[in-house]
């Protein structure tokens, strides 16, 4: 049976929750890792949702962070000029066009040249609002990018229902007091609200008190 929620704002992550870029993510950064010796599985399990120059920072922890953050830029170049393999997630454009006149936004850990390539290479459009690396000093997991939106869309938290794919970013999700629809094969695992597999069946209706989101059950 589908199930309902009501809300009165989305946030929706990028990566994996719009766009499937993984091909991408784990060819450069499995590139970067290998002069470091970095075990691969750990890094696929760290990069998703953060920032790079955190992730770095989490797998190399005694380096200077003034070097995560020269190659965290120079990592978001290359991955901005990279957008081989990059896709919509199913459902993504349709529900996108469904949320275009209602209180949304984008909030990812890409910056605006990398948010924007993807989601050109994906064929989607960026919403209104984008909380990008640029708006906020704490990446995910920490809450600061979801309640940036909610503050700016003059919605309260606990009306937000967030978008997320990764750990880190359902984590950030919880942490603002929103609740958190997962999607993918492996949110529901990361302690996701509610989960779904892609975007493709998941609706909203809108009536005079913000709007209901409907998704299988």
């Amino acid at each position: 049976m589908p199930q309902t929620i009501r809300a009165r704002a989305v946030l929706l992550d990028m990566d994996g929750t719009l766009v499937d870029s993984t091909a991408v993510v784990e060819r450069l950064w499995l590139e970067w890792a290998k002069p470091h010796g970095l075990d691969p599985a750990v890094v696929l399990q760290t990069v998703h949702g953060r920032q790079g120059h955190q992730s770095m920072a989490i797998m190399l922890p005694e380096r200077d962070h003034a070097v995560n953050l020269r190659e965290n830029d120079e990592m978001l170049a290359r991955e901005s000029g990279d957008v081989e393999g990059v896709v919509e997630i199913a459902g993504a454009a349709a529900f996108l066009a469904a949320l275009r006149d209602l209180p949304h936004a984008i909030v990812t850990s890409a910056n605006v040249p990398l948010m924007t390539a993807r989601m050109q290479a994906a064929g989607l459009t960026v919403p209104a609002l984008a909380i990008t690396a640029e708006s906020v000093s704490d990446s995910k997991p920490h809450p600061e990018g979801f309640l940036t939106a909610a503050a700016q869309l003059g919605i309260a938290p606990a009306d937000c229902v967030v978008f997320e794919d990764s750990e880190a970013g359902v984590q950030a999700g919880l942490a603002a007091g929103m609740r958190v629809m997962g999607v993918g094969a492996h949110a529901a695992s990361h302690g996701a609200t509610h989960a779904v597999p892609d975007l493709t069946q998941v609706s909203v209706r809108a009536d005079d008190d913000g709007f209901e989101i409907s998704f299988p059950g």
